[in-house]
């Protein structure tokens, strides 16, 4: 074997050649896991200082609604003693995530990193590098149709009926709907994955774009006021062009892969 194979297939193996056993495993997993636990409850810390500016922010839909229709009771309301320190412990905790979010991927990266091969590593940052940027610009996209959600759903109150929200189901519905746009966005970073691994092909990706622009538009119609067609179109146009994106991708990762096997000889020619 000449010096430039055994690079080839040194490069398949995994980067850390040492045999851990169970216990080292389990030592380890227990001190990426303390790190990571500790960040988490730093960030915490942090974050409940600032859950007022964030109180302002999610609760402004409340504001205008009740700014709106003055004859209608409005507001935030807490059913217990407790309840308003458990919103801010409940923020702290969601926001802490996000603040740690660096130190706790890295220890997961770093716990899985040594049994990965080049290639998997290769494939992973690029992964990673493409889906937290899509994540947050979603949870960005998320904040702003979450006022035009409530305000919409307020307009469904029966005529002599209040508005009055349970702060800690309220902040419920606000978080979940925030991710629910930012996995969203991730979601195309997901295809190519399926499509890498060989589970999709991009023809079969490309394929489904009927039920894809179905979707985007339908989610797009639920997530926006239904007078703002503007912002309706601009995210349905945005998710469009993620999920095409994506089918592209394959399809180029799908012909550099038949190509390869081609010259390879493990593909045979297309009858003429």
């Amino acid at each position: 074997m000449t010096a430039i194979d055994k690079k080839s297939a040194a490069g398949d193996k995994p980067r850390n050649e040492r045999r851990m056993s169970l216990g080292a495993h389990l030592v380890e997993l227990r001190r990426r896991l303390m790190i990571s636990a500790a960040a988490l409850v730093v960030a915490m810390i942090v974050a409940f200082f600032v859950t007022d500016p964030i109180i302002a922010f999610i609760t402004a839909p409340i504001d205008r609604i009740a700014a709106e229709h003055p004859e209608v009771v409005v507001g935030l309301t807490f059913s217990s003693v407790t309840s308003p320190f458990d919103l801010r412990m409940r923020m702290a905790f969601s926001i802490g995530i996000f603040l740690a979010a660096p130190i706790w991927l890295w220890q997961i990266w770093a716990f899985i990193m040594p049994g990965l091969t080049r290639k998997e590593i290769k494939y992973t940052v690029g992964f990673v590098a493409a889906a937290i940027p899509l994540f947050f610009a979603g949870c960005y996209v998320g904040s702003l149709v979450v006022p035009h959600v409530i305000e919409l759903m307020a307009t469904f109150t029966p005529e002599g009926a209040n508005n009055l929200y349970e702060g800690k189901l309220y902040y419920d519905f606000t978080l979940k709907l925030m991710l629910v746009v930012g996995i969203s966005f991730v979601l195309p970073v997901f295809l190519v994955a399926l499509n890498v691994a060989g589970v999709m092909t991009g023809k079969a990706i490309i394929k489904g774009w009927r039920v894809a622009v179905l979707i985007a538009t339908v989610f797009a119609a639920l997530a926006t006021p239904a007078a703002d067609v503007v912002s309706m179109l601009l995210l349905a146009g945005i998710l469009v062009v993620l999920f095409f994106a994506a089918a592209g991708l394959s399809l180029l990762f799908d012909r550099r892969k038949n190509k390869r096997l081609k010259a390879e000889g493990l593909l045979p020619d297309a009858p003429a």
